[in-house]
């Protein structure tokens, strides 16, 4: 199979191949790969291939494309080859990341401090002053250790003649590190025992180390909050300090990267208005009141961090960031108005710079890069035009490249006019033909091997510590989306690669700080949860319940309508549908029947005689239908809250709750009952395996027990509804489907072996303490957990629950618990009505955070320029 694809390969004379040397053989650090293809077949390479899309798909590895019709889940591309690199030739890349990372934080300090480059002519004082990103609140903000750039970026595109160039530098809000892990875990599972023969460097290391470092610094942050503020008690020596990882939320195009690293790293996700700014002090808001924040990993643009200094307009950041950080009570990773340094403008002054700031020669060389703001460069550049791309040199510049090489004579002397006019807002870089390599093409049902090469260019990550500045051993390779793309850019549809540097020996890792000596350090529950993060979790609750009700309930629906004729579904078959048409499942004008606040509407029957033909188009509707309400989506809702609590989630629940909707997505809504039913059956067993992980998998701290509220709740809510109904239903009805929706058929029939009879029905579902789908057994369970939220925070509410227990257990069975009973209906109402108001008080209480500002803000995070793929 070697020759086979060797010989699929294409190779292009005017790029260096990353593959092959000049004479057509693999260069040997790729040589174990096509060793390991040749042994592979085709049908085995597709297999692969299918699970790693299948675990980015499952794993909810998303990036988002501002305008995509597929939205906040569009799949992350990633190919099945890694891109390779040995060693000797990373030792030199990573020996330039370093020097380059210390030389713009040299730069970024002067700039920010003394401007010692402006005064003697270095820099000209255009490309600082007229670039939007130089915030001149920021000016006179030092940072411990002098590191203003704590994380930090390099694009890196390798020539024609095989060296390595710097494309680009990404200061601001450095992404995709979190993508390179995740390609990482995915791939060299893909391909285990190269992985291992090629002893790839881990990424682990790099990871730790960031976290530690960010901690370390913080620890000086807390020092100064205790001494400026005596209220505020100092870090004990085994206490971390706390770090928060900002987002500017959900809508963003790496939301899914910035959650999956906050867990990784153990760091609470907050958006600006987790966050507040009180007597110098950046706080958390947190159930047990305001926490001090001390370190913040931001992933929001400079100007967008403070709408008291920086952006008015702004409701992503936290008013007073910038004063906080002016006395030096809180770390900000990268530090405010780090966005200077990303202008392309800077690229050709950096070589003198770097003898200035560093007292050496540059070890990477940028690409060909001509600042039009100088006449020499500018004169330059019109001459040169036909080969060159025109950018803008500052971001306030909302304008596209242009490439000389696609323009008419007309073209051209517009652009040379547009130059002359405001040449310092312009810069030209050199076209170059970056890399190629290698792609597996492998499409279903082909036989042959699909071995293709596009234009490849590398990531590269490097972070600050106390001993200077570290490496990621790898990177992001980002992969052209076609052989003409003369950019490559995630957004226009590109894919990735892992990234494999290999090593002579195996590195360990070494922590900066203490670690934990004494049973004193020690940490027994979670006290950074947010509010917002704990509403998540309660409303997480809530709709898991839900959708399993509703799941329960459509199958319980076409079971009935299947299996009967209309004649013997007569009695039970109005309550089922009034069902359904109350949870706005199987509403006939296909119209949404909003669940009013109120019992009212309960017990009514009163509902529209369908034909056979409509009851089936109604159902299949409720299951699958994307334009009105139906199980479809709920479950595409609850999946889009899961992806807001995406860090407090394991990988097998986050793996199940993709899964299930992915069930949905791929169903068309032509459907049959039969295949709803299958999916049902799946989404109800996905359903309970969910419940066990949330209940057997995750720490019973606060969030736990709202979470365990809102559950509780939602049973509670259902069981009224589902009982005010059934209680109204003939008295000869068949009571059978009431006890499958409570999931209490089995016990049941265990226990009486007889047909199913109103006394024990309700004895069993009302009663029964040791039913888990039981009113007392929710009640019980509610009552406990609001009086464990009362212990910590004061009342919790649960005394109005202790009487409608005790309300419930003074009934009489032989009188009440009938078919029709005026007293137990009432009672039913009463509860539903007490558990809404539960509902709406614990919000105000502890939820309340003027949640309506992150839809505002959708539009304002699309126009953030964080990732630039």
């Amino acid at each position: 199979m070697l020759e086979s694809i060797l010989n699929s390969y294409p190779s292009h004379q005017d790029r260096h191949d990353e593959l092959l040397e000049s004479s057509g053989k693999p260069r040997p650090h790729w040589q174990e790969l096509i060793s390991t293809l040749e042994q592979v077949s085709p049908a085995q390479m597709r297999e692969r291939v299918e699970s790693i899309q299948r675990q980015v798909r499952e794993n909810g590895v998303t990036y988002n494309v501002y305008a995509d019709t597929k939205g906040l889940q569009r799949p992350w591309g990633l190919d099945v080859l890694p891109f390779i690199l040995p060693h000797e030739e990373w030792a030199g890349i990573e020996a330039a990341v370093i020097q380059r990372a210390t030389l713009l934080n040299a730069l970024l300090n002067d700039v920010y401090s003394d401007q010692n480059l402006l005064k003697e002519g270095i820099l000209p004082p255009a490309l600082i002053h007229g670039h939007a990103g130089f915030l001149r609140p920021c000016h006179g903000i030092k940072y411990p250790d002098n590191y203003s750039l704590h994380t930090y970026a390099v694009d890196l595109a390798r020539s024609p003649d095989g060296r390595w160039w710097v494309v680009a530098d990404r200061t601001q809000a450095p992404s995709g590190a979190g993508y390179a892990l995740e390609n990482r875990l995915i791939i060299s599972s893909a391909f285990p025992e190269l992985f291992r023969d090629l002893n790839v460097q881990r990424l682990s290391g790099f990871f730790a180390t960031m976290r530690d470092s960010l901690a370390y610094w913080g620890r000086v942050c807390a020092a100064n909050q205790s001494r400026s503020n005596p209220k505020i008690k100092a870090l004990g020596e085994g206490e971390q300090p706390l770090t928060v990882l900002l987002t500017p939320g959900p809508y963003n195009e790496t939301y899914h990267e910035q959650s999956y690293l906050a867990g990784y790293l153990g760091f609470p996700l907050v958006q600006g208005n987790d966050l507040t700014v009180r007597n110098g002090v950046v706080w958390l808001k947190t159930l047990s009141g305001l926490k001090p924040v001390h370190t913040i990993l931001r992933r929001l643009d400079d100007d967008f961090c403070d709408p008291l200094e920086l952006n008015s307009i702004s409701v992503l950041g936290i008013a007073g960031l910038t004063e906080v950080a002016r006395r030096g009570n809180v770390l900000i990773a990268n530090s405010l108005g780090s966005n200077l340094l990303q202008t392309g403008a800077l690229l050709g002054f950096l070589p003198s710079l770097c003898r200035r700031l560093l007292g050496e020669s540059l070890l990477m060389p940028s690409v060909a890069t001509w600042w039009c703001g100088e006449p020499h460069a500018l004169e330059t550049v019109i001459e040169n035009l036909h080969t060159l791309v025109i950018k803008p040199a500052f971001p306030q510049i909302n304008e596209q490249p242009i490439f000389g090489e696609d323009l008419n004579h007309t073209e051209r002397d517009a652009l040379i006019a547009k130059l002359c006019a405001n040449p310092q807002n312009y810069v030209a870089q050199e076209q170059v033909k970056i890399s190629q390599a290698p792609v597996w093409n492998a499409e279903t049902g082909k036989d042959e091997p699909a071995l293709g090469s596009l234009a490849v260019g590398l990531r590269v990550y490097a972070c600050a510590t106390p001993q200077g500045y570290v490496v990621m051993p790898g990177g992001l390779t980002r992969v052209a989306s076609g052989q003409d793309e003369r950019v490559i850019t995630m957004q226009n549809g590109g894919t990735s690669k892992d990234t494999w540097v290999t090593a002579p020996y195996v590195t360990s890792y070494r922590s900066l700080l203490r670690k934990t000596s004494s049973s004193r350090d020690l940490v027994k529950g979670n006290a950074n949860l947010s509010s917002r993060m704990v509403e998540n979790l309660f409303w997480f609750g809530r709709y898991a319940v839900r959708n399993h009700h509703f799941s329960r309930l459509l199958r319980t629906a076409i079971h009935c309508f299947m299996e009967f004729t209309t004649e013997h579904r007569a009695m039970e078959w109005p309550t089922i549908q009034g069902l359904c048409n109350w949870y706005g499942l199987m509403s006939a004008d296909n119209e949404e029947n909003p669940r009013i606040k109120s019992s009212e509407a309960l017990g009514s029957l009163a509902e529209p005689e369908l034909s056979d033909e409509l009851i089936e188009s109604l159902l299949v509707s409720g299951i699958f239908s994307s334009d009105s309400p139906s199980l479809a989506s709920h479950i595409q809702g609850f999946q889009t809250l899961a992806f807001n609590l995406r860090e407090r989630l394991s990988s097998d629940c986050w793996r199940n709750i993709n899964q299930m909707a992915q069930r949905f997505t791929d169903s068309p809504e032509s459907a049959t009952l039969s295949e709803g039913l299958l999916i049902l059956d799946e989404t109800t067993a996905s359903l309970v395996t969910l419940s066990g992980f949330t209940l057997d998998g995750m720490t019973r701290d606060q969030g736990w027990r709202f979470m365990s509220i809102g559950r509780r709740i939602e049973r509670l809510q259902f069981l009224c509804t589902l009982l005010s109904r059934a209680l109204k239903m003939p008295a000869e009805s068949n009571l059978d489907w009431v006890l499958e929706l409570t999931d209490s058929i089995v016990t049941y029939r265990y226990r009486y072996s007889s047909q199913a009879e109103w006394l024990p029905m309700l004895d069993l579902i009302l009663m029964d303490e040791n039913n888990p789908n039981a009113m007392v057994f929710q009640l019980k369970g509610l009552i406990k957990y609001l009086a464990q939220i009362t212990a910590t925070y004061g009342s919790g509410g649960e005394g109005q629950f202790i009487g409608r227990l005790a309300a419930l257990r003074l009934f009489d069975p032989d009188v009440v618990f009938r078919q029709g009973n005026a007293e137990l209906i009432a009672w039913l109402d009463e509860t539903y009505n007490a558990s809404i108001a539960l509902s709406d008080s614990l919000s105000h209480r502890f939820f309340s955070y003027s949640g309506q500002l992150q839809e505002l803000s959708a539009q304002e995070i699309s126009q953030q320029e964080i990732f630039n793929f």
